[in-house]
């Protein structure tokens, strides 16, 4: 067969707005989440989730035919979503994403639709919307799992916003110019010599609930679990020194198998049996109840599954009623993502103890919902291999094997920088610099991802370790992405990132200049509210153990459970014989009942008792020198302050201090490389500077 370069052109097009599909769906729940973050709570807001359910107007006759003739109007639509950027205010950015939302699912609906007539165009496009996403996470590869097209990004934090811009309009005028469905199905059966098949076709024995369910629960999959390569394994982390695969470079492997999949998914007969469901729920089983290396190989083993039955799947929501079948499939894709939310946010949602730490009951219910998509799919009708099929499968292999490479290159690219052995900042003066801060999930005061100036404040405040509290961002509604491997990579810090998704908590985490010799992550007793994390580590400190205790606890809302995680935090410490450093997150007065439990109970010092003005955010230390303590304001990123502490660690062969000192003296007192950076004085650099809050606190 000869090349034909139109339909490699317009399955390029189609492989693109796939693209852009996967990059608005993802983005929608960041954006959405942006403001019950800053209301704390449900803010209305949410509403703009119900964007997806746009195929319903599939239902509808007219529309139906006016998308079969002019299906550049949802490809445009689509378009808005990453448009979105060009506007500052955060409600008006939502408002284009959600509107970018409804046209890309429009337009996948109207892709199964329009094009189900057995020619071979409903796989060109099923394979061009696999490629798309493999194409997607390759793409997030090499931004260390942002996606550059996202409306969260512009040019100032690393966006390439423009740039996709112009390429979905160069795909958009692909779409425009092409034949219209109808013209184009006659000309393929004149070409190919093959019967022309109506357009209407609706299969007589599919099962369109199945298939709804089925279509939902694959959306759910592969956006939760697929969307980014770090996912998996973040789920199965577990802390130093069994840490389990590192995103770098072992995310490759998640994009391999996912990709392996997809090139299997025309063995149609393997990948509806129930012999292969059972297989891939296995391996659901593992990812969700084991970590380490195993439960790794078991989200491998899912991602093939759910690949392979993607075409089917999709192929059997194209046989059956187009605009309620869609319009169910996105629904229930909807009650899934808000599952996967409830499960961590249950303290802050109607009816949320129900769903309380049950990731499994949402695995089980997805599984069971891509079995009834795979039972409907054995009765929908499959394409004849014919010339055009097999022209069509052909370009899917090449898309997705430069989709492999194109990650494989991005994981070669960054493992130097991923393995490089971080150097501390002032071993010559055997110093420590801990720091603590609370980052509101990467995501700033104006909905703008913010890794960007948190590295810069990290860096240009010499910090050896530090905490970061609400970190966890592998979740749906902070946009499955895990931005502490770009800190880890471009300062050069070894990286904790703390309780795995699967932990239901809104994370901590932890980098380190110096070696994690083990890390523990803790879940603190949590009867009542949300379920609070602590990282206990012993780190190699100029040659001596010392140990590093983050943790995040509960609201003020919830006093048996503050009383209770402060309780253990100070059980922890006080079992400890090393050296210790405490930065953390407790919702106390300075000197309150819980400051007494945590500090007398824990036997650590506070780092400067006569602040009284601090919110939340307390450094402590043991058997270390106290040189210095520093408040940083927040800045736009987030709505709570940095703490810094300097510390003198003593040598293996030094006797411990036991008491503090809590003796001021003159800055010139220090040799230089003890002071804190001086830019951060006056007025400071990029609104972050040294102050004292004189704001309300929580109170015991």
């Amino acid at each position: 067969m000869k090349f034909d370069m139109a339909e490699a052109r317009h399955f390029a097009a189609d492989t693109y707005l796939s693209f852009v599909f996967w990059t608005v769906l993802t983005s929608l729940g960041m954006c959405i989440w942006y403001f019950p973050l800053w209301h704390m709570g449900i803010s209305g807001y949410e509403i703009a989730l119900l964007a997806d359910i746009s195929p319903v107007l599939l239902g509808v006759p007219a529309i139906r035919r006016m998308l079969r003739r002019h299906r550049g109007i949802s490809a445009g639509l689509g378009l808005v979503g990453i448009a979105a950027y060009t506007f500052a205010n955060p409600a008006k950015r939502l408002l284009a994403v959600a509107a970018g939302t409804a046209g890309v699912m429009l337009h996948l609906g109207a892709a199964l639709y329009v094009d189900r007539a057995a020619t071979g165009r409903l796989e060109r496009d099923i394979q061009a919307w696999e490629a798309g996403l493999l194409i997607s996470v390759a793409v997030r590869m090499f931004f260390q799992t942002n996606n550059p097209a996202w409306p969260t990004m512009n040019a100032a934090n690393g966006g390439w916003n423009g740039t996709a811009l112009t390429l979905g309009v160069l795909a958009l005028v692909d779409v425009v110019t092409r034949r219209p469905a109808a013209e184009a199905e006659v000309h393929a059966a004149k070409k190919h010599d093959l019967p022309p098949t109506p357009g209407e076709h609706v299969s007589k024995t599919t099962s369109w609930t199945g298939s709804a369910l089925g279509i939902g629960a694959l959306l759910f999959t592969l956006h939760s679990l697929f969307s980014d390569s770090a996912i998996v394994g973040r789920w199965s982390w577990q802390g130093y020194p069994e840490t389990g695969p590192a995103p770098v470079p072992w995310g490759g492997l998640v994009l391999s198998a996912l990709a392996a999949g997809f090139v299997t998914g025309h063995c149609t007969g393997m990948a509806t049996s129930t012999l292969w469901w059972g297989i891939g729920s296995a391996g659901a089983v593992a990812v969700t109840f084991v970590g380490g290396w195993p439960g790794f190989a078991g989200g491998l083993v899912l991602a093939v599954y759910t690949g392979t039955i993607s075409r089917s799947i999709l192929r059997a929501a194209a046989h059956a009623p187009p605009g309620r079948t869609l319009f169910v499939g996105a629904l229930w894709y909807n009650v899934l993502v808000l599952a996967h939310v409830w499960v961590v946010a249950y303290e802050f949602v109607p009816g949320g103890p129900l769903m309380r730490e049950r990731t499994w009951v949402v695995m089980a219910v997805t599984m069971l919902s891509l079995y009834s998509g795979v039972r409907a799919a054995r009765l929908t009708p499959r394409p004849a291999d014919g010339l055009a099929v097999r022209a069509h499968r052909r370009r899917a292999l090449g898309a997705v094997l430069a989709a492999v490479v194109l990650g494989w290159m991005a994981m070669i690219a960054r493992l130097p920088a991923a393995t490089r052995m971080p150097q501390p900042l002032r071993p010559e003066q055997r110093l420590l610099t801990s720091a603590i801060w609370t980052v509101h999930f990467d995501l700033d005061n104006d909905m703008w991802l913010a890794e960007e100036r948190i590295m810069a404040a990290v860096r240009d405040l010499e910090v050896d370790v530090m905490g970061f509290l609400e970190s966890d961002t592998e979740r749906i509604i902070m946009g499955q992405r895990d931005w502490t491997q770009r800190v880890g990579e471009e300062l050069g810090y070894y990286v904790d990132y703390g309780p795995s998704p699967r932990k239901h908590t809104w994370g901590c985490a932890m980098i380190s200049k110096f070696p994690i010799k083990k890390s523990t992550h803790h879940l603190l007793p949590s009867p009542v509210g949300e379920l609070a994390c602590a990282i206990h580590a012993t780190l190699d400190v100029h040659g001596r153990d010392v140990d590093v205790i983050i943790s995040h606890n509960g609201q003020e809302e919830n006093p048996l459970d503050r009383r209770l995680q402060t309780a253990e935090l100070a059980r922890i410490m006080n079992e400890s014989n090393n050296p210790l450093v405490f930065t953390g997150y407790v919702v106390t007065k300075p000197h309150a009942r819980n400051y007494k439990l945590l500090f007398d109970g824990g036997r650590i010092h506070d780092i400067d008792p006569t602040d009284s003005d601090r919110w939340c955010q307390y450094i402590g230390y043991r058997g270390l020198k106290r040189v210095g303590y520093a408040r940083v304001s927040r800045g736009t990123i987030t709505d709570t302050e940095i703490q810094v502490g300097k510390f003198v660690v003593p040598s293996p062969d030094e006797e411990v201090p036991e008491q503090p000192s809590y003796t001021r003296v003159p800055e010139k007192h220090y040799a230089p490389e003890f002071h804190f950076p001086t830019k951060f004085r006056g007025r400071g650099v990029r609104g972050h500077f040294y102050h004292v809050f004189k704001e309300p606190r929580y109170f015991d």
